[in-house]
């Protein structure tokens, strides 16, 4: 037997028992000819003493480094008052070694495993196996652990199967680019990786499983950010015969039960709002609902003045104006402004003016802005008093169209309430609904919102007649700010998607090759259907207030899609690929 306890695990119950511990040397230290060693495996750490008496044991122990592998005996003894450590949750104990067996040496580790200590996000990932030692990774890893088996057993308790759905799939458009696995026996053929099981679901649903789900893992090769992935994992839910109320009553009892049980915390009543709601108050579709800041439209006060910044975007349909108030604000430096107006550009604002509310007593007199001359004095305080603005406060303006104003001052909302601590909350759930159902392509034509499977809230004929008002059955659900997952009534009607594909440009024949088999399913009797599918990655980060998803996915990407741990993706054996019928060629430059 290697071992009889978990480092951290021992306890004043176990006074003058003998243990035998396994674990890794977090330090070790030599005092006055008593050697110290604080052994650590990933339930915790606990202090083994040995001094002369250990024999051999005591000389084994003073070759002993950081990192080294070992197997230690001992009987577990109260520390004196003095000595106890509360920071530990073994602090009251120590183990009285009388026996050490170096099971392996180590490296001098690449960094300080100490949580404090800030380390390049570059080494952690290259020596990653390094990195999960340390006590936040470990506790991140048994979270997500814990949460998953939490899902698991609640949805299995509601009466979900689960049922696992192929990795090699065929490609299907889903608003983000495939990873593709050649065929080696079907030449110039490929499978692809899923960006999601959302076809086999819908077919487990005319198969009559009613009640499916999985912890899924998907792919999608489309640009990084911090919280997405190459590679990630949703929890992935369908039912049929409900509707958008059930499935989403059943996720968000389902979330709440999660954060009750592994935070004590309480996140009350999901609010609901629709999506644009959303993007006229928030500039967002996942608006952070703890930051009490909204954008205020001020289009019709500005649609008869020359100066044309303004009065071009005022004037055009496709273009909003907007204003953004921040209470308290006008102590933000010039510096900070130019800053923001930095911040703002990267989503395509080609600046950003404001307004710094000084003494509103005295009218323009008291107001402070380079754009006022442009204004006027009227227009000027019509804005104010729109605003409701007090002494004290800034107001920022954003005025182009309308999908660069609501990203600029959608962002810029969530920038400031993030540098003035303006949080009126620790957490604030939403779920926003009635989605449009397509969005308008640059060259013209449309593109589903969330996916071409989701079913329209309008009849067949309204759908037809005038695609670009049509909403659909869609449901997000958001937290923080974060999209947490997203979900919909899935189309059971085949005549009604084929009718959404026609809407999209894909003909009867694409239709045909791409989807037969769905809308083949479809007419075999499919129940209605819907679902949702969660970010486990981003559930996890938000739980554990990380603002990253790679620090709670066990082996992550970097930002370029690279692991630099097994230093993937890499070039293979042109054995490999003649078997494959493929040649790689340079990229031209």
């Amino acid at each position: 037997m290697y071992r009889t306890n978990y480092c951290g695990l021992v306890t004043q119950s176990q006074l003058d028992e003998d243990v035998t511990l396994c674990g890794w040397v977090d330090r070790r230290r030599d005092h006055g000819g008593v050697i110290f060693i604080d052994l650590r495996d990933r339930e915790g750490i606990v202090q083994v003493v040995f001094d002369p008496d250990a024999g051999d044991f005591f000389a084994l122990a003073d070759k002993v480094r950081t990192e080294y592998v070992l197997k230690v005996r001992g009987r577990v003894r109260a520390r004196s008052a003095e000595t106890v450590n509360a920071a530990m949750n073994t602090g009251e104990i120590e183990i009285y070694g009388v026996h050490l067996e170096i099971l392996n040496e180590a490296l001098t580790p690449p960094f300080q495993l100490d949580q404090h200590v800030v380390v390049g996000e570059d080494v952690r990932l290259k020596y990653r196996y390094m990195d999960l030692r340390r006590a936040d990774m470990q506790k991140s890893l048994r979270l997500r652990s814990a949460v998953s088996n939490s899902i698991r057993n609640y949805l299995s308790e509601h009466g979900f199967l689960d049922v696992e759905t192929p990795i090699m799939t065929r490609a299907t458009p889903e608003g983000a680019r495939d990873y593709l696995i050649p065929s080696r026996t079907y030449p110039g053929q490929f499978f692809a990786m899923p960006q999601s099981p959302q076809l086999f679901k819908q077919m487990l649903m005319v198969a009559g499983c009613d009640r499916y789900y999985q912890i899924a893992k998907c792919f999608r090769d489309e640009d990084l950010r911090a919280d997405r992935q190459p590679e990630f994992t949703q929890i992935d839910v369908e039912a049929s015969f409900v509707d958008e109320q059930d499935v989403m009553a059943l996720a968000e009892q389902m979330i709440s039960a999660v954060f009750a049980e592994h935070m004590d915390v309480d996140l009350g009543e999901f609010s609901r709002m629709t999506y644009a709601e959303a993007m006229h108050r928030f500039g967002s579709d996942k608006p952070d609902m703890r930051i009490p800041l909204e954008l205020v439209e001020i289009k019709d006060l500005l649609a008869d003045i020359e100066f044309k910044v303004f009065a071009g975007p005022a004037n055009d349909p496709n273009c909003r104006v907007s204003a953004l108030k921040v209470p308290g604000g006008a102590t933000i430096s010039r510096k900070q402004i130019d800053e923001y107006t930095k911040f703002v550009g990267v989503y395509g604002a080609k600046g950003l003016a404001w307004i710094k509310v000084n003494a509103l007593e005295d009218g323009v007199d008291g107001l402070q802005s380079p754009i006022i001359k442009f204004l006027g004095e009227a227009v000027t305080l019509d804005i104010m008093h729109r605003l409701q603005a007090q002494n004290g406060d800034i107001v920022f303006f954003g005025a182009d169209k309308s999908q660069v104003v609501s990203e600029a001052l959608g962002a810029l909302r969530c920038r400031i309430g993030a540098d003035l601590n303006l949080y009126s909350c620790q957490w604030a759930p939403l779920w926003v609904v009635d989605f449009p159902m397509f969005e308008a392509l640059d060259g013209g034509g449309l593109t589903p919102l969330h996916h071409p499977f989701t079913a329209p809230s309008c009849s067949a004929e309204a759908l037809l007649k005038a695609p670009e008002d049509a909403l659909s059955r869609a449901y997000d659900v958001v937290l923080n700010g974060y999209e947490l997952g997203g979900g919909s009534i899935r189309i059971h009607d085949q005549a009604m998607q084929a009718n959404v594909f026609d809407v999209l440009g894909i003909d009867a024949n694409e239709q045909r090759d791409k989807f037969g088999f769905l809308l083949d399913a479809l007419q075999y009797g499919a129940p209605p259907h819907g679902g949702i599918a969660l970010g486990l990655d981003r559930l996890m980060m938000l739980m554990l207030g990380s603002d990253s998803i790679r620090d709670v996915i066990a082996f992550p990407k970097t930002q370029s899609a690279a692991c630099l741990l097994t230093e993937a993706p890499s070039p293979v054996a042109s054995s490999q690929l003649r078997d494959l019928g493929i040649r790689v060629r340079k990229a031209d430059s």
